[in-house]
């Protein structure tokens, strides 16, 4: 299973990051994925020209990131509660740089338009609430590995800050796609599976 997501993660990168729209699901209410363009429905390219789309599309997806890992606190599972409370910090110290770089570098760029990929949570409790996360968010934290390996392989960072960033960025959210797995395997006997393709 860890090398069937690393080789989902890596053709879309190497294939230009070709994001796909989740298919509704009892458990998976991911509404879409992020793009700039392009028909409704079906495939959508993210497409990274240089290192201000990067900032200005990872910031809206690392808040609703943020928005959805907070509703973990009402878990009652500690891990759960853990997981969310480490991507909340994570995350929101993330956008806080990524909003002082645009601001210094790129000031007066518009904020990028973004689809939202996760469902609403507020109304889920125990197990719907859990399984229903991961399941969004392993899809979510796969859309920010895409982009972000997109901007790495491309070279497209001008400042070497970026560049760095963008890095930890990657790994810090594959490391939790993984947990992310274990848990679902762990506690539903459930896989995450592609939302698109064969």
């Amino acid at each position: 299973m860890r090398s069937s997501i690393t080789a989902a993660i890596a053709a879309a990168a190497v294939g230009g990051a070709a994001l796909a729209t989740a298919h509704h699901q009892p458990t998976a209410a991911a509404a879409g994925w992020p793009q700039t363009g392009g028909p409704m429905g079906g495939m959508h390219r993210v497409t990274l020209n240089n290192e201000a789309d990067y900032l200005t599309q990872m910031v809206p997806h690392h808040q609703e990131a943020v928005e959805a890992a907070g509703q973990l606190q009402r878990s009652g599972r500690a891990e759960m509660r853990a997981l969310g409370a480490s991507i909340v910090k994570t995350q929101a110290a993330e956008i806080a740089t990524m909003k002082a770089w645009l601001a210094t570098w790129y000031p007066g760029r518009a904020a990028a338009s973004y689809r939202p990929m996760m469902g609403d949570l507020s109304k889920l409790s125990g197990d719907a609430l859990d399984r229903t996360f991961l399941e969004d968010m392993i899809g979510h934290h796969m859309a920010a590995v895409m982009m972000t390996q997109q901007l790495l392989m491309h070279g497209r960072s001008r400042h070497q800050e970026i560049t760095g960033f963008a890095r930890t960025v990657r790994d810090t959210q594959h490391a939790e796609i993984f947990q992310m797995q274990q848990h679902l395997t762990d506690w539903f006997d459930g896989r995450w599976r592609m939302p698109y393709g064969p």
